[in-house]
């Protein structure tokens, strides 16, 4: 079985085990924490990136564009369809939107708020810095109006077909949800989206999340907030 490196709030590294639950896949999965860049992590992820995933005997998968190929290659099932639709429209739009979550929403929000949050934690670093927290929910309410705007027309995020993006999206909002940074008032069609992602048989190990130290918001596992 392969070894999965990962982190519990770790969007990148959710969507991975969101993904393997979907196609009925097992890892055998460690826990990491990447803001404390231990030398035996970074000696596999030298940016200190997740997840990882490590075949016995190969090099390791890195990052969450090589763990998404290697889980859809190897697992996808080929009795149902996979996450990836058929369409080649469609297809074009799950890989837009895909980057747009996995980069541009990682990079303007989520990410922010997981060093402020916890990064600083782990590290014994202290408090969050307020005006970094700030930029970042002020990043999220422009992203929430945009998937709300898409989600008004649409079904899933990529048209009337599920598909990764919504798993990614969900993941990166689960995170966000985990630490009370959503403002589900604001966000209707973004808010009755990921209420029917959450309810998925796959995102119940998601729900059982808990850090020892940071308990989750209070709607976390409330599937009808």
């Amino acid at each position: 079985m392969a070894k999965f490196l990962y982190h519990r709030l770790d969007p990148a590294s959710r969507l991975i085990r969101l993904m393997c639950a979907e196609y009925g896949a097992s890892l055998d999965m460690e826990q990491i924490s990447p803001w404390k860049k231990e030398a035996e992590f970074t000696a596999i992820s030298p940016a200190a990136t997740l997840p990882v995933i490590i075949e016995e005997n190969k090099a390791p998968i890195v990052g969450p564009l090589a763990t998404i190929h290697f889980v859809e290659q190897k697992y996808a099932p080929t009795s149902v369809t996979t996450l990836i639709p058929d369409d080649i429209a469609m297809q074009a739009e799950m890989w837009r939107l895909l980057e747009w979550i996995l980069f541009k929403l990682n990079d303007e929000v989520t990410r922010y708020i997981l060093e402020e949050k916890l990064g600083r934690r782990e590290r014994g670093e202290g408090t969050p810095q307020t005006a970094v927290l700030r930029a970042a929910k002020a990043n999220l309410h422009e992203h929430l109006l945009y998937f709300d705007w898409i989600l008004g027309s649409r079904t899933w995020t990529a048209g009337e077909e599920m598909s990764l993006a919504d798993f990614a999206l969900a993941a990166h909002l689960s995170t966000l949800d985990y630490f009370g940074d959503m403002d589900w008032n604001s966000a209707k069609e973004t808010r009755d989206f990921y209420a029917r992602m959450k309810s998925r048989p796959s995102f119940r190990p998601i729900l059982a999340d808990r850090l020892v130290s940071l308990l989750p918001s209070k709607n976390y596992t409330n599937l009808d907030f």
